[in-house]
């Protein structure tokens, strides 16, 4: 039995994987000039995706885990399968695009409101007693809720938008400067090297890039130069050019930082409230469950805001909320009373900014073109987060203050810990590790941020000279 368990939840685990990355590898190429606002949308959705399956596990079908398997086994892949054809590539806009931008509005109020109203459900099954037919009608309506998006497509087939002349993305991007030749355009002819006209947004930076790469056409026209020059930072690379790069650990271990430590309250938060005094934990789930949502979604809204507005990097944003990340800490380590509730929404809305920070990220520094295998590479940074601090440090601590409670020699069988002391020092263990963190991604920042200066020096994302895309 345990075995087929292991077996389900491996099988499971890695079909995720294959939905995440077939999912954000195509909106992230069709989206490219809207990374962060695409990236927000789906690891939202994601993050809400569990109180969805909560209600229809609770009303629709009865609180029944042979139903509920059944249904994973059956109804996923025939949604998948009815929804396959429509996950695929397509022309990217060519500029800004004041229509796709209404699109995302309204996905991303959609998104809000049924967060909102899942909160708010989930609170009123706990606190009253709702019949049947009232239940069957609140998830009516969140179905409705969750296929709300689906207006954007039906209407521009009923509606369809005029295609404009100027052609693709892969002819411009944000700025006349760097223009690409696609399928279809005019032929042109052009200069071979032509000198930069953006001086005063990139500086010295793009300078001794335009030189450099003039002495490598000089040295390639005469011979003395055959191999291919490696990728700058905001080109494509392949997986194994990306992991000598210092960026790419720094990114990876910011990551691993904010997502290990907080999945660790995730995976011990009934545990946690159990300890401080919760009797009932569910709303404790549903408020981190929302909150997180917010951050996926908040994270990636405003990082594009800021990254088009003030060129400023969107690492910035995992280093403010890994310094807030620990203060919750420390309050949940000093247990006060009435701050268990403010910690774990903090908590929740910062554990949620960093995976919306991380995937637009990735595909800025190191390309769309190897964008699946870097992205999920990064993603390794939860589950060895989850086993480091949730499984080993966690689990030690909360077991061995057990069984002192409890006088037995040892410990490790099924007992309740209650109090403070429960979590104390692996909160503060946590404490002190996003605090490693919030220096590493403060040295990432600096680091990066003339590339950032590079791609939206226009107020909107660009293709680096040279480029492969």
């Amino acid at each position: 039995m345990i075995s087929q368990i292991w077996l389900a939840l491996c099988v499971a685990a890695n079909s995720n994987a294959w939905f995440s990355t077939a999912v954000i590898v195509t909106n992230m190429r069709n989206f490219p000039l809207s990374r962060g606002t695409v990236a927000g949308i789906l690891k939202g959705y994601v993050g809400l995706s569990a109180a969805v399956f909560t209600e229809i596990y609770s009303v629709l079908l009865h609180s029944s885990s042979s139903n509920l398997l059944l249904f994973l086994a059956l109804g996923v892949p025939i949604l998948c399968f009815i929804m396959m054809y429509f996950v695929r590539a397509c022309t990217p806009a060519s500029g800004e695009d004041s229509v796709e931008c209404c699109h995302f509005f309204f996905i991303q109020a959609a998104s809000i409101v049924l967060g909102i109203y899942l909160l708010t459900t989930t609170i009123m099954s706990d606190v009253l007693s709702l019949n049947a037919s009232i239940s069957y009608t609140l998830v009516f309506i969140m179905v409705l809720l969750l296929m709300a998006p689906l207006a954007i497509p039906v209407k521009m087939t009923f509606y369809p938008m005029r295609t404009r002349k100027s052609g693709t993305l892969d002819q411009l991007i944000g700025s006349s400067d760097h223009l690409v030749q696609g399928e279809g355009c005019v032929d042109k002819t052009e200069p071979l090297l032509k000198p930069s006209s953006s001086k005063t947004n990139v500086g010295s930076f793009c300078e001794s890039d335009d030189v450099s790469e003039v002495a490598m056409l000089l040295a390639e026209g005469e011979g003395a130069v055959k191999k291919k020059r490696r990728p700058k930072r905001g080109e494509d690379f392949k997986f194994s050019e990306a992991v000598i790069k210092a960026d790419f650990w720094l990114l990876f271990l910011v990551y691993f930082v904010g997502v290990g430590s907080g999945v660790t309250v995730l995976n011990n938060l009934a545990q946690i409230g159990i300890a401080q005094g919760v009797r009932d934990t569910k709303i404790l789930l549903s408020l981190f469950s929302f909150c997180n949502f917010v951050g996926r979604l908040g994270g990636g809204v405003v990082s594009e805001h800021f990254v088009r507005s003030k060129t400023i990097p969107r690492t910035v944003w995992m280093t403010f909320t890994q310094i807030i990340m620990i203060i919750t800490y420390l309050l949940l380590a000093s247990a006060i009373d009435g701050t268990l509730y403010v910690a774990i929404a903090f908590l929740g809305i910062c554990f949620g900014v960093q995976f919306s920070i991380m995937i637009p990220t990735v595909s800025e520094l190191f390309g769309l073109k190897n964008f699946g295998l870097l992205s999920n590479f990064m993603s390794l940074g939860n589950p060895i987060g989850a086993f480091l601090f949730s499984g080993l440090l966690a689990g030690y601590v909360y077991d061995n203050e057990a069984a002192k409670q409890h006088r037995l020699l040892r410990f490790g069988s099924s007992l309740s810990c209650l109090g403070p002391d429960c979590f104390r020092i692996t909160f503060l263990v946590l404490a002190f590790v996003c605090a490693v963190g919030t220096i590493l991604s403060i040295v990432l920042t600096s680091r990066i941020k003339p590339v950032y200066q590079m791609l939206y020096s226009g107020g909107s994302f660009r293709l680096p000279p040279n480029t492969n895309h």
